[in-house]
């Protein structure tokens, strides 16, 4: 019964350890319990931060396009908050989950006997490669 649970829960763990598996879960898990604390950041820090160069601007940094419409203003500090909103979760993913993950892999593969450099060579451009050797080879018989 052991060995079972065993074996189920390896092969469990070598389901979640597959990279799109990984990758979705932490794009879906941090993405949304970060994006939370970003926002605050972004929008207690860094629009009043904006706003004091655009002026008394509730808006914040930004131009009229014409004067006294306010629906025609360009919002320039809303596209910088969104663009550090962008930076810090991708940072945060990238530093806190990919990095670790692939150093995971690395030793994994290492552990296994896997050379972790190595590429994998995909099926159809093995076989290219053998049908050009076959040819080339055939060639040369002439």
């Amino acid at each position: 019964m052991q060995a079972v649970i065993k074996e189920n829960f390896e092969g469990f763990k070598a389901f979640l350890m597959r990279g799109n598996v990984v990758d979705l879960a932490v794009a879906v898990v941090v993405g949304a319990a970060f994006t939370s604390i970003v926002n605050a950041f972004t929008s207690n820090i860094i629009k009043p931060l904006i706003a004091a160069l655009g002026g008394a601007e509730v808006k914040g940094f930004g131009i009229h396009i014409i004067s006294g419409n306010p629906a025609t203003f360009i919002d320039f500090g809303a596209l910088i908050t969104a663009v550090i909103n962008f930076l810090i979760v991708a940072s945060v993913v990238y530093f806190l989950f990919v990095l670790p993950m692939n150093k995971y892999k690395e030793v994994r593969a290492r552990q296994l006997g896997l050379d972790p450099k190595a590429e994998e060579v995909p099926a159809d451009v093995a076989l290219l490669t053998e049908i050009r050797d076959m040819m080339a080879a055939e060639q040369k018989k002439n």
